[in-house]
């Protein structure tokens, strides 16, 4: 079996034949590190190939609050404020720098989800 980049949709293809093929590799086995080589491979070229952007903030905290069933309460919790909690939300107010640490480090939410500039109906 022969590992090498992928450089078109052809090449990506065999590869997640060849992965399915050796799905269920032992651990420590040529196939298992042949495995774990072409997920990174498929990884990288779908990264490449169909670039993800990240929600705007306000909807990636939406999603992540969804997702864990939170409400604003818990946000506020995250925030120090059930106030700046609902003007977040709302769009009133931007996210601070120290909001955005605030987020990731109790939420894990990465920060790239947060930096993305967004608009507000905060007034101009």
């Amino acid at each position: 079996m022969c590992v090498q980049y992928i450089h078109n949709d052809q090449e990506y293809e065999r590869a997640v034949e060849l992965v399915d093929q050796i799905w269920a590799a032992k651990e420590g086995s040529y196939d298992y590190n042949c495995f774990e080589v072409l997920t990174e491979l498929i990884d990288a070229y779908e990264r490449k190939r169909w670039p993800m952007d990240f929600p705007d903030p306000v909807e990636a905290i939406n999603f992540y609050m969804n997702q864990k069933s939170l409400d604003l309460k818990d946000f506020g919790l995250v925030l120090g404020s059930i106030q700046i909690a609902d003007d977040i939300l709302n769009r009133k107010t931007p996210l601070s720098l120290e909001m955005i640490w605030k987020i990731c480090t109790k939420w894990e939410i990465p920060a790239e989800a947060l930096i993305k500039p967004y608009s507000t109906n905060s007034a101009e």
